[in-house]
């Protein structure tokens, strides 16, 4: 039992956050792919991704995805020093990455602050729509969402980023005009629905099946992009389908997982119970990288 006078490091968000609520939803597979989907829309990161990252190569892109679902681990469930030395470390890489336009030979830095922002926004977006469209949270919980996860933002040094629906709504119409499906993006999504490489057996079954619902819960914009139509069917279809995903998966086993996120289940259901496990003191949650 946590005494109410002691401290206990949750990191940036805590048991009561609408942030680790969201994050322990196996359904949240969906937005993560549906965040990589939107990224690449953006001709310079997906260029600079494409000439950088390993995601492109079989051999290692299993291994490169998993690197990243670790730091999003860090970053949401791991302690303040956790979350300091692993944004630390992915500026640092960043910081020494470069893109080249094939068409003007301009080099460009990948931590460019408008380069991250749309990364970080896009993921943010996903998780809270596939989250309201789920029916992990509400209207106000997404909005606490959203607030919530700029401190998500400055662990990889954003000081700016939209903190409520209305300026990611705002933020995404206001990009829309940059966006393009290169062939760098095409071959990328082209991956997802092809898995290759050491992947396990039954993730490369998943995948394809997980990728082509992230699809279809893109914005309709996005999906004529794609080539998809952009029908208000394929929406109410959609909303459906992630609702019977979540309640089938609520019926699941947990799958095991890393201490902390093993600590955050044990956690957030004693919060939700109104249980004596979880401080009430005050988290008070750092800023990182700022």
């Amino acid at each position: 039992m946590v005494h109410p006078d002691e401290y206990e490091d949750y990191g940036l968000f805590g048991p009561e956050s609408v942030t680790w609520r969201v994050h322990l939803e196996p359904v949240m597979w969906v937005g993560g792919l549906r965040a990589l989907l939107l990224q690449s829309l953006h001709p310079r990161v997906m260029r600079g991704t494409y000439q950088n990252s390993a995601l492109f190569d079989p051999a290692k892109a299993w291994a490169r995805f998993q690197r990243t679902a670790e730091f999003v681990g860090t970053r949401t469930f791991g302690s303040t020093a956790a979350v300091e030395v692993a944004g630390a470390r992915v500026r640092r890489l960043h910081a020494t990455l470069r893109g080249r336009d094939p068409a003007t030979g301009h080099a460009f830095r990948l931590d460019h602050p408008e380069h991250l922002r749309w990364v970080h926004s896009t993921e943010i977006d996903s998780y809270a729509q596939v989250a309201l469209r789920a029916g992990v949270v509400d209207a106000a919980d997404a909005e606490r969402y959203l607030a919530e996860s700029i401190r998500a933002a400055r662990v990889v040094g954003l000081e700016e980023a939209p903190g409520s629906r209305a300026e990611m709504a705002a933020y995404l119409d206001r990009m829309r005009p940059e966006l393009e499906l290169t062939d760098e993006a095409r071959e990328a999504v082209g991956n997802l629905f092809r898995p290759r490489g050491e992947a396990p057996s039954a993730v490369k079954l998943a995948i394809p099946a997980v990728a082509t619902l992230s699809l279809a819960t893109l914005p309709r914009w996005a999906r004529r992009m794609y080539g998809l139509p952009g029908l208000p069917t394929t929406d109410l279809g959609v909303t459906l389908a992630l609702r019977s995903l979540r309640t089938a998966t609520d019926l699941l086993p947990d799958v095991p997982g890393p201490p902390e996120i093993e600590r955050a289940r044990r956690l957030v259901r004693a919060a939700q119970a109104g249980g004596p496990e979880v401080s009430k003191a005050p988290t008070r949650p750092r800023v990182v990288g700022g």
